[in-house]
């Protein structure tokens, strides 16, 4: 992986943990991540009218994408009902870059070296300890079923990304029509859950996430989805979610979080697996 591309992911990884603090401060889940799937929409309409339509070839991923991003979306807050942010995240986040290498080597024929693949598996090791702080968690049989499913989806669009940027006259393009299908299709979602009304709360109570957390989320994987037109999906998928150190020291030094030896551990790790990707 060149420079100029690891530093681009890292930055997006900075971006990532920023708008889900947000997130993680919002008491309100629904109305966090429903100003976050909106917030995409004024960047996306910005960036529509000033790149090439989408090739015909990549419209059946921009609409399967949206239908990825609409199941996270929908088992991720699923999970929240079950556990707490900081147990089911993780496992979530921990699992993408495992099931992407998996389907990557087997399925699509991804050639990636030992190191590689022990550096993917490092990196989602040490987010995955990050989850079993407690005892309990791994007793919490539904947030954690819903939180690897979510992994799966996790999994799924970034795939599908992968393959549909590349295929796309624009990446940029790709993404917007994505984001736009995927914010119009979402408020299907909050009907079935009963949750409508937060959209008419989002510029009483969200306009921040809407506005930072929206806008954040759009570059960070505006930054993601370039960087798999330019190297394995699998590589950037892992080195995404290094995010969650950016997100322990924004959780220590803003929200006051405990600073744990776990979390040490667990950074460490994570280092190491990063060194082994960019290194070796």
């Amino acid at each position: 992986m060149s420079l100029d591309i690891f530093i681009a992911v890292i930055l997006a990884a900075f971006l990532h943990a920023t708008w889900n603090a947000m997130v993680k401060n919002e008491e309100n889940k629904y109305l966090a991540v429903t100003a976050i799937v909106l917030g995409h929409v004024p960047a996306s309409v910005f960036i529509i009218l000033l790149t090439p339509f989408p090739s015909i070839e990549s419209i059946p991923f921009i609409i399967l994408s949206a239908l990825m991003h609409n199941g996270y979306n929908w088992y991720l807050l699923s999970a929240y009902k079950f556990g707490d942010l900081t147990k089911v995240y993780p496992i979530a986040r921990g699992t993408a870059p495992i099931l992407v290498t998996i389907v990557s080597l087997i399925f699509l024929g991804v050639a990636l070296s030992n190191f590689e693949v022990l550096g993917i598996f490092i990196i989602s090791l040490g987010i995955l300890s990050l989850s079993f702080q407690g005892a309990k968690s791994l007793k919490n049989r539904p947030a954690v079923i819903y939180a690897l499913v979510t992994g799966f989806f996790i999994m799924g669009y970034s795939i599908t990304d992968g393959y549909g940027a590349r295929v796309s006259n624009s990446f940029l393009s790709y993404m917007g029509w994505v984001f736009i299908l995927n914010a119009f299709s979402f408020p299907l979602i909050l009907k079935i859950n009963d949750k409508s009304e937060v959209i008419t709360k989002i510029f009483k109570e969200g306009k921040k996430i809407f506005f930072i957390g929206g806008t954040f989320s759009y570059i960070v994987y505006g930054i993601v989805v370039w960087g798999f037109t330019q190297a394995p999906i699998a590589l950037i998928t892992a080195l995404r979610e290094t995010s969650i150190i950016f997100a322990l020291l924004i959780g220590i030094i803003f929200l006051k979080e405990k600073f744990t030896l776990l979390k040490v551990i667990a950074t460490f790790v994570i280092f190491f697996g990063v060194a082994l990707l960019k290194f070796y």
